[in-house]
């Protein structure tokens, strides 16, 4: 009887032997398996975050973006379409037009976004200034204007182009960034035409931007040429 019993102790002590590290060893490798389930999560998280961000350098440039922008109005410029060219105008300064690279704030015209809207079917005669060397009154509809002042080259397509750096200089002083000291101006600029003038018949035009609640606006178009 004794032995049966130390039998029976016997055979529960080896039972319980090897089933204990059994159970241990499954349960370090369910530890293991969810630590490396978590890296795995963590990996892939972060693989869709740098997709996300690939995703969004890839995306085309939006319309708050300048140079989207710039490309845009010189477009509507290009072929007068003052309705989509008013889209851009600033809400409360307007547009402002100047004959030439020194800003007259006395003399150019200021026009609001509906203005501007309706502006190739305005007859009005303006008074955007005077002539350099003259002195003679710019006396002009905005049509006629259009044609001396703002796109009397083909300035869409440009020699140069200058982003907040002037390229065009006569004796005049540029005071864009005085008359609009938090502006942002592109110039589009052609060094000359007719090689007997060595470069005094460039001419440019600049767009003149101001950031307001994220978004640019555009403030002011400046002609530019040799002036005496």
């Amino acid at each position: 009887m004794k032995n049966r019993i130390l039998l029976i102790i016997l055979s529960i002590t080896i039972v319980l032997i090897g089933c204990t590290p059994k159970n241990s060893v499954n349960v370090d490798l369910e530890e293991k398996i969810q630590e490396k389930d978590t890296k795995i999560s963590e990996l892939e998280d972060k693989i869709n975050e740098l997709e996300s961000q690939l995703n969004n350098v890839n995306q085309p440039m939006s319309n708050n973006n300048l140079l989207s922008i710039v490309v845009d109005v010189m477009d509507s410029i290009k072929n007068k379409d003052m309705d989509r060219l008013s889209s851009y105008v600033h809400p409360t300064k307007g547009l402002r037009f100047s004959p030439y690279g020194h800003i007259d704030t006395e003399s150019s015209q200021v026009f609001t976004v509906e203005e501007v809207k309706n502006l190739k079917e305005d007859n009005k005669a303006y008074l955007w200034g005077h002539y350099d060397g003259s002195g003679e009154p710019i006396k002009l509809n905005f049509n006629d204007y259009y044609k001396r002042f703002v796109y009397d080259k083909d300035f869409a397509n440009p020699q140069i182009i200058g982003n907040d750096i002037s390229i065009g200089e006569g004796n005049t002083v540029d005071n864009i960034k005085d008359v609009y000291p938090n502006s942002h101006f592109v110039e589009f600029y052609f060094k000359g035409f007719d090689p007997q003038y060595a470069g005094i018949d460039w001419r440019s035009l600049k767009l003149v931007f101001e950031e307001e609640n994220g978004k640019m606006y555009l403030i002011a178009i400046a002609h530019g040429e040799w002036t005496i």
